[in-house]
């Protein structure tokens, strides 16, 4: 089968399938993106476009997303007519993820081409990031800027043949009439691969010997260190974490910029922010601040915790949290939706109020104090993700099941190929 991926940021949430596929053999493959150095699959065509136009700074806000939208999407559309006519490359599907708009001109390039868009988020007012921190004001425009964000999924909707979800969650944020053009299922945890570790062991600079499962290690994950993912909470519940466990080390992982929500308007980021806030508090010989790390060390951090925190406010899971539950990490994770997805307090892990930091601070000292009054928990975690989001069993199947419906019996994908 001849297949096209659209990710802006190759490969985003097609890294496992695209690797599956090409593992498999007897496809063709090639990939749109706009990351100007990505990553390198053998036996996959990469395309890098720019986009065709980007909003100026003085752009209107209420057109502002769709004006940038419509700019990558026609880029994309020209990109994709220019694989054919210099390659010969149309391919039977495409496979897309439709936040950024790149995909809404591919009916008029392959109006015959079937094509499965990924919808990652619909903004609502309520239920979702907007309002849920009390200490936000929320504008009285919130409501228009959201819905004109949302014009690409609207306009998307129409696009494309079948539209995808990772989540239940997710896919009840969008209006009741995209439902039964979608399916849901997540992109897949490699549970295979992501396995519990009992001697696994990770070196840092400051420290003398590496550390193990022997040591009381307390891990947090991000992409960045922002408030949508509660690193600010974090930070509060710290002081009283090291202070009633002092041999404890905690491991943040995550960067400086801001993936999600507003910017923290203190020069050095919201971990300044929360430097400047708590730090008098804090035992920093304790405290390592990894930035991002490869993902080998990634695993070994998970592997080695005796407690693994996981904040959000009501959005897109991390993929952290899920490979995390793989590893059997005992977590602690806010008490949100779409975290209670995945998470069943005091079966797979532990929940707790997101506004609350002494709480956190309390369940993360109760299961470093006593492990092994936690210990079913992590077993519980992978169970749930094994059974429910591996990719190999669960994930996979389906999205090929989803493709095959889509194009001719002759060209379908075998699972045994």
């Amino acid at each position: 089968m001849k297949l096209l991926f659209v990710h802006q940021n190759m490969p985003g949430q097609y890294r496992e399938i695209v690797q599956w596929l090409l593992a498999a053999g007897g496809h063709e493959i090639a990939f749109l993106t706009q990351r100007r150095n990505p990553p390198k699959f053998d036996g996959v065509r990469t395309i890098i476009y720019k986009p065709h136009h980007v909003p100026g700074k003085d752009a209107y806000g209420l057109s502002k997303v769709w004006e940038e939208a419509t700019g990558s999407g026609f880029s994309a559309a020209m990109a994709a007519r220019k694989l054919e006519r210099d390659h010969g490359f149309k391919p039977d599907i495409v496979v897309g993820h439709v936040g950024w708009g790149e995909l809404t001109f591919f009916k008029q390039v392959w109006p015959d081409v079937p094509i499965i868009g990924y919808f990652e988020y619909y903004y609502n007012l309520h239920g979702g990031l907007v309002g849920f921190d009390p200490a936000e004001t929320v504008s009285d425009h919130a409501p228009f800027l959201m819905q004109a964000r949302n014009a690409i999924p609207l306009a998307n909707i129409e696009t494309v043949d079948l539209g995808q979800c990772p989540t239940q969650w997710q896919r009840d944020r969008f209006p009741a009439s995209f439902h039964d053009r979608m399916y849901v299922c997540h992109d897949g945890i490699r549970t295979d691969t992501l396995v519990p570790d009992a001697d696994a062991s990770l070196s840092l600079g400051r420290l003398d010997h590496p550390l193990t499962r022997e040591d009381e290690v307390i891990t947090y994950v991000a992409r960045n260190l922002e408030k949508t993912r509660g690193f600010h909470v974090l930070m509060r519940a710290l002081p009283r974490i090291l202070r009633e466990r002092p041999k404890a080390r905690v491991l943040i992982i995550g960067g400086n910029d801001v993936s999600y929500g507003g910017k923290s308007e203190r020069p050095g980021g919201l971990r300044r922010e929360m430097e400047e806030e708590v730090g008098q508090d804090i035992d920093w010989s304790r405290v390592h601040f990894l930035g991002q790390i490869p993902y080998p060390e990634f695993q070994k951090l998970v592997q080695l915790s005796r407690c693994h925190i996981y904040l959000t406010m009501p959005f897109v899971l991390s993929w952290s949290l899920m490979e995390a539950m793989a590893m059997q990490a005992t977590i602690v994770a806010s008490d949100v939706l779409p975290v209670r997805e995945v998470i069943t307090h005091g079966e797979t892990g532990l929940l707790v109020d997101f506004h609350d930091p002494n709480a956190l601070a309390q369940q993360v000292i109760d299961v470093v104090s006593d492990p092994g009054a936690f210990a079913h928990l992590g077993p519980a975690a992978r169970g749930h993700i094994v059974q429910h989001h591996d990719f190999l069993t669960r994930c996979l199947p389906e999205h090929l099941a989803r493709i095959n419906g889509l194009v001719p019996k002759a060209k379908e994908i075998r699972i045994d190929a």
